[in-house]
C-alpha cells in the first residue's frame, strides 16, 4: 500500500521526505508552548494565551497575501524565505524572556508560517497528476502525524521545567528541522516555479484574483463545508474536548494524553488503507461520511460524560475511543479536501485556492475556542455536545449538496465510456 501511495515523480517523494523530517521537529515543541511560556518564562496564563492567539490572528491576516504571491512569483520564491523566517523565529523562542519578546517572536513565526501550507501544497499539486493527488495528500498527512508523534515522544522524555535548557534545545532543533524541506527544495531548481505564464505587457491581469475564486460556486460550497466541519471538529480538540474530558467526564490529564496518542496511532495505521479504499469513490460522499464520523466521536464522548465517575474505566475508554474515532475521520478528510481544492483550481489561481483552503482552519480556530467556553458551562456540557454533533451533521448535508455541482472527474468518480456492440448487417455482402 505504501508503494502504491507514493507519487510517481521522485521530486514529489523528496518533498514528502521533507514533510516527515520537519514534522519530527514540530512534534518536539507542539505540546509545550503554553507550558514553556508560563512555567519556564514566567508569563501569566492570560499573557501566554494572548501570545498564542496573536500568532493565529497574524497568520490568518497574512494568508491571502501569501496566496497572491505564490500565483504571481511561484511557490518556490515564497516557500524558501518563509522556511528561513520560520526557522529563525522558532529558534528565537529559546531566547524569550518577557511578554514583549514573546509577541515579537510570535509575530516572526506567524509571518514565516502564513504562506507555508499553501505554498507546499501548491508545489506538491504541481508534481502530481489528478489520479494520484488524493493518495499523495493522504500519505502526506500520515507522514505529518507520524513525525509529530515521534517528536512528541522524544521531547516528552527530555524536557524538564526545572531545566530551561531542555526547552531551549528542542526549540533550536525545531528550527533546524524547518531548514530540511528548504534544503531539499534547493536541490531541485526546476521545482516550484510559477505555474501559469505571466500576462504579456499591456494585456493586463485577467485572472480576477480572489474575486474569481469566490465566484467559483462549488468552491464556495466547499469552503462553507470546511468552516462548519472544522469549527465543530478540529477547533474543539484543544478546548472543548480537553475541557469536557477533564471537567465533565472527570478523567485525569494523563488520559487526555493517551487519547491524543490514540488519535495519532489511528491515523498512522489506517491512513494507507483508507486512501486505498477511497479510490474511485465520490469525494463529496466521503466528506459527508467525515461529518458523520466526527459526530459519532462526539456522541461517544457525551456518553462517557453520562457515565462519569460511576465507572471511571469505561469513562476513560470513552474519551480514548472518541479521539481514535475522530482520527479515523481525519484519514478521510486529509486526502480529499486538498485533492478537491486542486481539482477546482486553475494554474493561474492555484496559490489563492490553497491559501483560502488553509484559512478555513485559521478562522475556525478562532470561532471554535471562543464558542466552546460558554457552551461548556451550560447544562453540564450537554449543550456543547449537542451543538458540535449538530454542526458535524450539517457539514455532512453541505457535502452532499456539493455533489451535484461537480463533474464526475472533480468528484473523483470513474467515468465509463459505454462500448457499443456493433449491430450485425442483416444483408452481408456476397463473397
Amino acid at each position: 500500500m505504501l508503494r502504491r501511495a507514493l507519487p510517481a515523480r521522485p521530486e514529489a517523494r523528496r518533498i514528502l521526505l521533507g514533510t516527515l523530517l520537519s514534522a519530527v521537529g514540530r512534534g518536539l515543541t507542539l505540546p509545550f508552548l503554553f507550558i514553556y511560556l508560563t512555567d519556564v518564562r514566567g508569563l501569566t496564563d492570560i499573557q501566554a494565551g494572548l501570545v498564542i492567539g496573536w500568532f493565529g490572528a497574524v497568520t490568518l491576516a497574512l494568508s491571502p497575501l501569501g496566496g497572491t504571491l505564490i500565483d504571481r512569483f511561484g511557490a518556490r520564491r515564497v516557500v524558501l524565505p518563509c522556511l528561513a523566517v520560520e526557522a529563525v523565529g522558532t529558534g528565537s523562542l529559546a531566547l524569550v524572556d518577557s511578554l514583549g519578546t514573546a509577541f515579537a517572536v510570535s509575530t516572526l513565526i506567524a509571518i514565516g508560517g502564513s504562506a507555508l501550507w499553501a505554498g507546499q501544497t501548491t508545489i506538491l499539486a504541481s508534481l502530481t497528476g489528478d489520479g494520484e493527488r488524493q493518495r499523495v495528500f493522504g500519505l502526506q498527512f500520515a507522514l505529518l502525524n507520524l513525525g509529530i508523534g515521534v517528536g512528541g515522544l522524544i521531547s516528552g522524555a527530555v524536557v524538564d521545567i526545572a531545566r530551561p535548557v531542555t526547552f531551549q534545545a528542542i526549540y533550536l532543533l525545531d528550527a533546524l528541522s524547518y531548514l530540511t524541506p528548504g534544503l531539499i527544495l534547493l536541490t531541485m531548481p526546476h521545482v516550484g516555479h510559477r505555474l501559469a505564464k505571466a500576462p504579456e505587457a499591456g494585456a493586463g491581469r485577467s485572472n480576477g484574483g480572489y474575486l474569481a475564486v469566490l465566484r467559483d460556486r462549488p468552491f464556495r460550497r466547499l469552503v462553507l463545508f470546511g468552516l462548519v466541519l472544522t469549527t465543530c471538529g478540529y477547533a474543539q480538540i484543544e478546548v472543548g474536548f480537553a475541557a469536557y474530558s477533564v471537567r465533565v467526564v472527570e478523567v485525569t490529564p494523563r488520559v487526555v494524553a493517551w487519547a491524543l496518542a490514540a488519535n495519532t496511532v489511528m491515523i498512522v495505521l489506517s491512513q494507507l488503507l483508507v486512501i486505498r479504499r477511497m479510490e474511485g469513490r465520490s469525494r463529496t460522499r466521503a466528506l459527508a461520511a467525515v461529518g458523520a464520523v466526527f459526530a459519532a466521536a462526539w456522541l461517544v464522548l457525551g456518553a462517557a460524560g453520562l457515565v462519569g465517575t460511576a465507572n471511571a474505566v469505561v469513562a476513560a475508554l470513552g474519551v480514548v475511543a472518541c479521539s481514535a474515532i475522530f482520527g479515523f475521520g481525519e484519514t478521510m478528510l486529509s486526502p480529499v479536501m486538498p485533492a478537491l481544492t486542486n481539482a477546482l483550481a486553475t494554474d493561474e489561481l492555484r496559490g489563492r485556492y490553497n491559501a483560502m483552503s488553509s484559512m478555513i482552519f485559521g478562522i475556525s480556530g478562532i470561532i471554535g475556542p471562543v464558542t466552546a467556553g460558554p457552551l461548556m458551562g451550560a447544562a453540564h456540557g450537554r449543550l456543547w455536545v449537542a451543538v458540535v454533533v449538530g454542526g458535524c451533521l450539517i457539514a455532512s448535508a453541505l457535502a452532499l449538496s456539493l455533489h451535484r455541482l461537480l463533474t464526475p472527474t472533480q468528484d473523483g468518480r470513474p467515468t465509463h465510456t459505454p462500448t457499443r456492440t456493433p449491430t450485425p448487417d442483416p444483408h452481408p455482402a456476397a463473397v
